[in-house]
């Protein structure tokens, strides 16, 4: 057994792998990655075949063992005891762990949470941040407790969030972000020396998983919010309006701040350069475009196929909050 103290890793998304490369490689003098913990294969693409999530595919890898329970269970538990399991580590992993796991480790469970905790405690911090218009989010390394997200705070690292990131793209700076809050907090972590702050219960807010039906434009929304929220829902649920009987996604867009504007949400001011439409504060021009069947295009090149005219109204959907006080 090796001397070095030994985490076990749960998670099952790609932003963990800047982190778990941090681990496998400049960590290995300090600690051994024992095991990686993930979501079971699933069936995915065109042919539905069982797939490792990006988690997993990176154990089998990189030579780590590769645990895939259904549901985390004792056995697991049992198990990290036996290991004599120094810390374990979370992060966008999908399931709900139990007591038995959270104390199977001697010094504990900790989680990277995607955000500036007690800001947006849930299952969408990253893309709640984006949707909402903030200007920087980030990652909080904190104690698993039963409560959602409740636990004890060690310490953070900020994100600052580009007027023109993607849901993708600040997944990708928030997974890099964990990289400098661990090394910071890693020799502490493996000697049960961290220290942790209760969260701020009045500024605690949640926010929910996103859902299909968010991909509908609301048009009565300023259109920097509607901007905001369809960079959040890249690339999925994405973005879409009705025209008629059609279901029409949108691509790339962009912000036009005009208080001359006064025609109904929904209703399209002129198709060149890009589709514009009114909002309830300012125009959404849209820059890309696809219609059922076919390629996401540039304007131009999607309006020598199809139809809209000036003066046509756009049927979206209502908007339902991301973030709420009550989980």
């Amino acid at each position: 057994m090796s001397q070095l103290p030994t985490i076990v890793f749960f998670g099952s998304d790609a932003i963990c792998l800047p982190v778990l490369n941090y681990l496998k490689h400049q960590a290995a003098g300090e600690c051994m990655l024992r095991a990686v913990v993930s979501q079971p294969d699933r069936r995915q693409g065109r042919g539905k075949q069982l797939q490792p999530n990006a988690v997993a595919a990176w154990a089998l890898a990189n030579g780590i063992e590769l645990l895939q329970p259904e549901q985390p269970t004792r056995e697991l538990a049992d198990w990290m005891v036996a290991e004599q399991t120094s810390v374990a580590l979370v992060m966008a992993y999908g399931h709900f762990l139990q007591q038995p796991l959270r104390e199977a480790s001697q010094f504990g469970m900790l989680n990277f949470h995607g955000s500036l905790l007690p800001q947006y405690r849930g299952a969408s911090p990253v893309e709640t941040a984006l949707a909402s218009g903030d200007a920087e989010t980030g990652v909080a390394l904190m104690q698993v407790v039963k409560e959602m997200d409740a636990g004890g705070v060690a310490d953070f690292e900020a994100v600052r969030i580009g007027e023109q990131d993607t849901g993708p793209e600040l997944r990708v700076k928030v997974g890099e972000a964990v990289v400098p809050l661990l090394r910071r907090n890693l020799a502490a972590m493996l000697t049960g020396e961290l220290k942790f702050t209760p969260q701020d219960i009045t500024l605690v807010t949640y926010c929910r998983k996103m859902r299909k039906e968010d991909g509908a434009v609301d048009f009565t929304l300023p259109a920097v919010t509607i901007y905001n929220r369809l960079r959040a829902f890249t690339p999925w649920p994405g973005g879409y309006f009705d025209h008629g009987e059609v279901r029409i996604k949108i691509g790339r867009t962009s912000v036009e701040i005009d208080e001359s504007v006064s025609a109904e949400p929904g209703t399209i001011l002129s198709t060149s350069p890009a589709v514009r439409v009114a909002t309830a504060e300012g125009v959404l021009c849209c820059h890309q475009l696809q219609r059922p069947g076919a390629r996401m295009l540039p304007v131009a090149d999607f309006l020598c196929g199809y139809t809209l005219a000036e003066g046509d109204r756009l049927i979206g959907g209502t908007a339902e909050p991301l973030v709420r006080k009550e989980p």
